[in-house]
């Protein structure tokens, strides 16, 4: 298998706790398919604690298989969450938050 190879999906609307459950078999389905994942999150338009513990869990699911996870093109939703809770180092993105333009 190419590990330089990933599958995409946008995430849009709200992650959170209203939606976590839609996204939570999504997910699952997608980490249970192997390879690597890149979570687009350019549409996410809120991002809640409970959204956060899902993008955690995917992160250490892909990991726990020696494979990787790659957010991309981060709302300003979502870069609000990530510098409240200083996590943007722990998805791999030590200048995320530094390097948003917007």
């Amino acid at each position: 298998m190419n590990t330089d190879v990933y599958q995409r999906i946008a995430i849009e609307g709200e992650l959170s706790i209203y939606t976590i459950a839609e996204w939570k078999l999504r997910l699952d389905d997608l980490l249970g398919q192997g390879g690597n994942l890149e979570l687009d999150l350019g549409a996410v338009q809120e991002l809640d604690t409970a959204g956060l513990q899902l993008l955690i869990m995917a992160k250490k699911e892909m990991i726990k298989h020696s494979r990787q996870l790659q957010l991309s093109n981060h709302s300003q939703a979502v870069l609000e969450v990530f510098e409240l809770c200083d996590i943007a180092d722990f998805f791999g993105s030590p200048n995320l938050v530094q390097s948003n333009h917007s």
